[in-house]
């Protein structure tokens, strides 16, 4: 598998993860990925949000309580809009790098769709894929 490391649209925000196998790779339909990503849903790539580091001056922040209570921040590039990862301290600590902005994107594969409440009705995945109706418990 490739390194996980990547970067925005525009090359001025670079990412990469010390970490070699990610935790999970999900696709995520709730509200809050669908409005980030612009459509249906997210595919994320989660790595430990310690092993994550930044490089460039662009990188920006969203911070919001998600629907545990806890904060939830999303890093993107403030020049291009990019989105790059969300860091879930209740996700035990796990950053969602949007695999999108992977240099190769080419091994992912994703093994559960989360928050399939809130999917939309015309986004229809394989469906051997595992779902869960919010976050997998």
């Amino acid at each position: 598998m490739p390194k996980i490391q990547g970067g925005c649209l525009c090359g001025q925000v670079r990412y990469a993860s010390s970490q070699d196998e990610p935790a999970m790779i999900a696709v995520c339909h709730c509200a809050d990925c669908q409005r980030q990503s612009g459509s249906a849903f997210l595919t994320n790539v989660l790595v430990p949000t310690a092993s994550i580091t930044f490089e460039g001056d662009s990188r920006s922040q969203y911070i919001k309580t998600g629907a545990s209570g806890q904060k939830v921040t999303r890093n993107f590039c403030g020049n291009c809009g990019s989105p790059l990862t969300t860091e879930l301290p209740a996700f035990d600590n796990l950053a969602a790098v949007k695999a999108g902005t992977l240099d190769d994107s080419s091994w992912v594969e994703p093994t559960i769709q989360i928050w399939c409440d809130t999917a939309k009705s015309w986004s229809v995945l394989d469906d051997g894929i595992d779902r869960a109706a919010a976050n997998p418990g």
